[in-house]
């Protein structure tokens, strides 16, 4: 790939709210918003939302995206990688984290040390199942070049990258990502609004067997139970279609047909990746109780953690980065009492079920590897169900 496809690519991969028009040859199956976003199509959700509804309303996180798009046929390559820097670009300052695995059925390396030290030591990356290993390594590659002369090859020297497979819609194994790939990822992070559906890691991954990828909310808690953020960024790329339900309304029932095909419909599931982020100050085992309500907002969209699937989820606090970065001496952390963390509980699970349908509603078809197709969930029809069944708001927020 050449330098300026390359910062096409990765340019596209972070544009708020960008959408890849499907390649030539998928089916089109009703006028869509492009990009939109499920509250603003009537759907309901409990939690009062950030600014952005996305995780990088936790200040400063950021979020960047590599896209790869190209090719047709047995060439075609849909997939890319998504990066979370929990303090930006700029900074090797670990957070404290915790992560979960509700079924195992997948990867996110890095996570032993997790467990160990409560630490997580630079951003996680997203990617597809084949490109775990040069993305991991891509990660210690752009810290000692960003940050020469420095220890970041060891701050980073256990990389997280999560995966889930594309190989429906992508190349899979034709290994198209590469540590440039990775690399625009990286740099393109930034705050604001967050790109979601087909692009970066999502960019070729389905849910509930409706075209899936990348999606993100975020949830802001009031004064009183101390006005802390939780964002949830999600790769989703799991579930059959009749157990999809949005807003309690059972839509993959509603909407039995489109589903994905490849000379006839395919009937597997996959994995989903799940980040949760937040400024409250928390310990890692307080992080690890964060990251295991995460399976409660999957079960509100109908998830049942499939033998197949990858369901592995992580937790992060942007707080107490004196008390994460200290090397010696006697280091002191704040952190929200247990009493209190109900509320931050609830908005875990409010921000995922969110974060989810968000993924599903600006999702494009996509046709990819020998001309697989992944239908978009329908606009029109989805709002059908939600009134059939009184569940649509008229509200048009984020």
């Amino acid at each position: 790939m050449t330098a300026a496809l390359l910062l096409v690519v990765a340019l596209l991969g972070c544009r708020p709210r960008s959408v890849h028009a499907a390649p030539a040859g998928a089916a089109v199956t009703e006028e869509r918003q492009h990009g939109a976003r499920a509250r603003a199509l009537g759907v309901p959700f409990d939690g009062t939302p950030g600014p952005h509804n996305a995780i990088t309303d936790v200040a400063g996180l950021e979020v960047g995206h590599a896209t790869i798009i190209t090719g047709a046929g047995d060439h075609a390559v849909r997939t890319g990688v998504t990066a979370i820097l929990p303090r930006g670009k700029r900074s090797l300052v670990p957070t404290f984290a915790g992560w979960f695995a509700l079924n195992g059925n997948g990867e996110m390396t890095g996570t032993t040390w997790i467990e160990e030290g409560g630490l997580l030591g630079g951003p996680v990356l997203l990617t597809n199942t084949n490109s775990v290993g040069v993305v991991r390594d891509a990660i210690v590659a752009w810290g000692i070049a960003r940050f020469p002369g420095t220890d970041a090859a060891w701050e980073l020297g256990l990389p997280v990258v999560g995966e889930t497979y594309d190989g429906f819609l992508n190349d899979v194994d034709g290994f198209h990502v590469t540590r440039e790939h990775a690399f625009a990822a990286l740099d393109s992070a930034a705050p604001g609004p967050v790109a979601e559906g087909n692009v970066g890691g999502g960019t070729g991954m389905m849910a509930y067997q409706f075209k899936g990828g990348i999606g993100t909310a975020s949830r802001r808690l009031s004064v009183e139970a101390g006005g802390h953020t939780v964002g949830v960024l999600v790769q989703a790329n799991y579930g059959r279609r009749p157990e999809l339900v949005v807003a309690g309304v059972p839509v993959g029932r509603e909407i039995a047909d489109l589903l994905p095909v490849r000379g006839e419909p395919d009937a597997r599931d996959g994995s989903i990746i799940v980040i949760v982020a937040t400024d409250a100050p928390l310990l890692p085992h307080q992080l690890k109780r964060l990251a295991r309500r995460v399976p409660l907002g999957i079960g509100r969209v109908g998830g049942t953690a499939h033998n197949a699937s990858g369901d592995i989820f992580l937790a992060l606090s942007t707080a107490n980065a004196d008390a994460a970065a200290a090397k010696d001496g006697l280091a002191r952390a704040a952190f929200v009492p247990n009493d209190a963390l109900d509320p931050l509980l609830t908005a875990t699970v409010q921000a995922t079920e969110e974060a989810i349908v968000n993924a599903l509603t600006a999702a494009e078809t996509m046709t990819g590897v020998r001309g697989s197709t992944a239908h978009a969930l329908p606009h029109a029809r989805l709002r059908a169900a939600l009134k059939k069944y009184g569940r649509m708001t008229d509200s048009r927020a984020r």
